[in-house]
Formats: structure tokens, sequence, C-alpha cells
């Protein structure tokens, strides 16, 4: 259960309940907090490890650099944060979520200072939320919304913001009005950008395709499945997509931290046959076998938090 986790706050572990801030902070109020999503996986060898720790921790960094801030730890002490508080919880497989924030109580659009505290929460989506974060392996609904990608000339969008994430809340509150379990948005210029909170892959005739970066958060996910694709010989375009190309796609696919790959069934009620596709199934039968510890080519992708 939630209220029996140990939460890491700078340095300290202290009881899930007493791990809150003031509501007048401001990254309450103005939304000024950064944070990454992380996987544990449970290997047979090794028991918990943390997936692609070090890249996680890396765009920790760079997000609090694009927002003019700088993390309270260094990266190697937020990296021992993380293993600290999965041996601390007990926890063999689920989520990591690193919190970057600013505590003070501000009125003001700028706080006084720009150094963040860090905190780092461990849980078992299961056992502590009583369901899945993402829709099971047999395939999700998919529309696209009217809502736009945040434009790159506003906000850093490359940031992992929690501010940003209002974009994506509204797409896919969007989607589940409409009956669909997730959305995709397309980029003020209407090409294909990406999920609420997961990156988009299009198959046509054995090619993938996704979108270029510059208008997509840089998904560490997404990057190690475009390395999947290398390893397995897969010829993947990067490059801006035009929307009607979803209607053509002979396979869909997200990728996310919480589920790998995710594959798409419908897409604006347009049935995907079949689900998984086949280069779908390759790739998530290939990342299964990565988290796992069953492939050795990428284990250095897991950190043993022992």
């Amino acid at each position: 259960m939630l209220s029996d986790r140990k939460v890491f706050v700078n340095g300290k572990f202290t009881a899930w309940e007493q791990a809150g801030i003031h509501m007048m902070s401001h990254s309450f109020s103005r939304g000024s907090a950064i944070f990454e999503v992380l996987s544990v996986h449970d290997l047979p060898d090794t028991g918990p490890c943390v997936f692609r720790l070090d890249k996680h921790v890396q765009r920790l960094f760079s997000s609090a650099s694009a927002l003019g801030m700088v993390p309270g730890l260094s990266p190697e002490s937020v990296e021992e944060a993380v293993c600290r508080t999965v041996r601390k919880n007990g926890i063999r497989q689920g989520a990591v979520k690193i919190m970057g924030y600013n505590p003070e109580i501000a009125f003001d659009i700028l706080p006084s200072g720009n150094t963040l505290d860090i905190a780092v929460f461990v849980i078992d989506p299961v056992q502590d939320l009583g369901k899945r974060l993402v829709p099971t392996s047999d395939g999700a609904d998919m529309c696209v919304s009217t809502w736009c990608k945040l434009d790159p000339r506003t906000v850093p969008i490359a940031a992992k913001a929690a501010a940003n994430y209002l974009n994506g809340m509204l797409a896919r509150q969007e989607a589940k009005n409409r009956g669909c379990d997730m959305a995709v948005m397309l980029d003020t210029l209407g090409f294909v950008a990406e999920g609420a909170t997961e990156s988009i892959f299009l198959v046509k005739e054995g090619r993938i395709m996704t979108p270029s970066l510059g208008s997509i958060l840089h998904s560490i996910t997404r990057s190690s499945v475009i390395t999947l694709c290398q390893a397995l010989d897969i010829p993947v375009d990067e490059s801006r997509i035009s929307p009607d190309l979803l209607e053509t796609a002979d396979e869909i696919f997200f990728t996310c931290t919480p589920m790998k790959v995710l594959p798409i069934k419908t897409c604006e009620q347009r049935p995907l046959s079949p689900v998984p596709g086949p280069v779908t199934q390759q790739l998530a039968d290939l990342m299964a076998d990565v988290t796992s510890g069953r492939n050795r080519q990428f284990g250095a992708w897991l950190f043993p938090v022992s």
C-alpha cells in the first residue's frame, strides 16, 4: 500500500503521507517542477534493475538546464537515491518517479532561487494502485486529438516539465470522452507529433516512420526502440509525418516507460490487423528480452539497485 512506502527527500527518507509541500509553493502554484519516470524490472540473477537510469538522470539535468534550474543533488547522488529508494521499499518490479521542485512559497512569477529539492518515489502500480498504468498489450484505441502539441517557440518542449503536461492531459481527456484509450497530437504545422505521454511509430511495408526531434520530447524509450530497430535491421525514417499516413499505415504503435511497446488496434475507428503487427511484435519481443535480462547485448541498459 502507498501508506507503507518511504520517499527519498533531499537525502533522507520520510513517510509517504509526509512527503508534501505547501500549496502556495512555486512548483505547485506555477508548475515549475521537472520529473522523470523510470521502470524497475526483476531479473532472476541480479534482482531489481532500473531501465536506463543514467539516461533518465541525464535528461533530468538537461530539463533543469533548459529551464534555468539547478538540481540540489549531483547526477551520481540522484542515481544512488533511486537505487536506495527501490531497496528501501523492497520493490522488485514497478515504477520510479524523480521530482525536482521549488518548495518556496511565492506569489511572484519568479522564485528567489533556482536550486531544486529532489524527491524520489517508488511504487508497484498493481499492488499500490490496483491497476496497470497503460492498456494491455492486446492494443489500444487511438484518435487524433484536436489539441496541438506545444509549439517549441513557446516553451522548451524537450524539458520534462510538469507544466508542459497539461497539454497531454487535455489530449488524453478528449480521447477518453471519445471512447478511446490514447490520443496522438499534431504539431502546430499540422504534422504528426506524439501522444499525451508517448512517442508514436508507424509501419508501412516493413519500414518504420517516426516524427523527428524538434517538436517532441527526447524520449528515452523512443531512442531505445530505434536502437533495437537497428539491431534487427529494420529501416527507420525520422522525419515529418503527414497525418494522412495514419490512414494507410500497416501498423501503429506507441512507446512509453510503463509499457515499452504498445500496439494500436484502431486509429480513428479504422481497425488495424493483426494486432500486434509483425514488426511491432518483433520489437516488443526483443524489448521484453532486454528488460528481463534474457538479451545480454543491451545488458548495460539495466542498472542493478544492489
